[in-house]
């Protein structure tokens, strides 16, 4: 079987499984996503298409929007004329890169290079519809993302022995006084002069 084949079967069986209800029916579907993404990945690429793919250059989609539930995340790419034989996914558990091949003569990318949490690569999917593309993230674990990608958190403590106790205070102190508006930058301001002249032991004393 062609490698363009196992894709045609790949995106029917994912199709499938959208609309499917039961759990033994999701559950066989699933295995069969699993078997034939497989075989597609064993599949050898024509040489012909290696090389046209080669020198493709692409139009970054940056800018879309989504929702979610429990258990997965629903992203829309607000793009027109897209051929669903001509998308090109690949989902890993921290990443997501779709391209998007001839669409009125040019080609288009729509990655996330680092997700928020972990997805299920096999459960995802695309569906291309007349307006958008839905590209549909199967939660790895159930909850909620407060964002698509992954952002350090700024406030959890750090584990280094060596650290100064205080530069955390004023590492956070910092942060306060870009995302503030005037008023906390003055008092912000004035407290970090304070803090380099000796004039107060306790950064946060002026903060309201």
């Amino acid at each position: 079987m062609s490698a363009e084949e196992l894709r045609l079967d790949l995106e029917e069986l994912r199709r499938l499984e959208g609309l499917a209800t039961r759990p033994r029916v999701l559950s066989f579907l699933a295995n069969e996503i699993r078997s034939v993404d497989a075989m597609l990945a064993a599949a050898p690429v024509p040489a012909v298409a290696a090389a046209a793919r080669a020198g493709v250059s692409y139009v970054t989609l940056g800018t879309f929007s989504w929702d979610q539930d429990n258990e997965k995340i629903r992203v829309y790419v607000f793009l027109e004329n897209v051929d669903q034989e001509k998308v090109e996914t690949t989902f890993k558990p921290m990443s997501v890169d779709i391209k998007f091949h001839d669409v009125k003569g040019k080609n288009y990318r729509c990655a996330i290079p680092k997700l928020n949490k972990e997805i299920v690569p096999e459960k995802c999917k695309v569906v291309v519809k007349p307006t958008k593309i839905v590209i549909t993230l199967w939660k790895a674990s159930t909850g909620s993302w407060l964002d698509l990608h992954y952002k350090e958190d700024k406030f959890k403590p750090s584990t280094g022995k060596d650290k100064d106790p205080m530069s955390g205070i004023m590492d956070l102190m910092k942060d306060l006084y870009e995302e503030g508006d005037d008023n906390m930058r003055r008092t912000i301001g004035q407290t970090l002069m304070d803090a380099r002249t000796g004039k107060t032991a306790d950064p946060m004393r002026r903060l309201p």
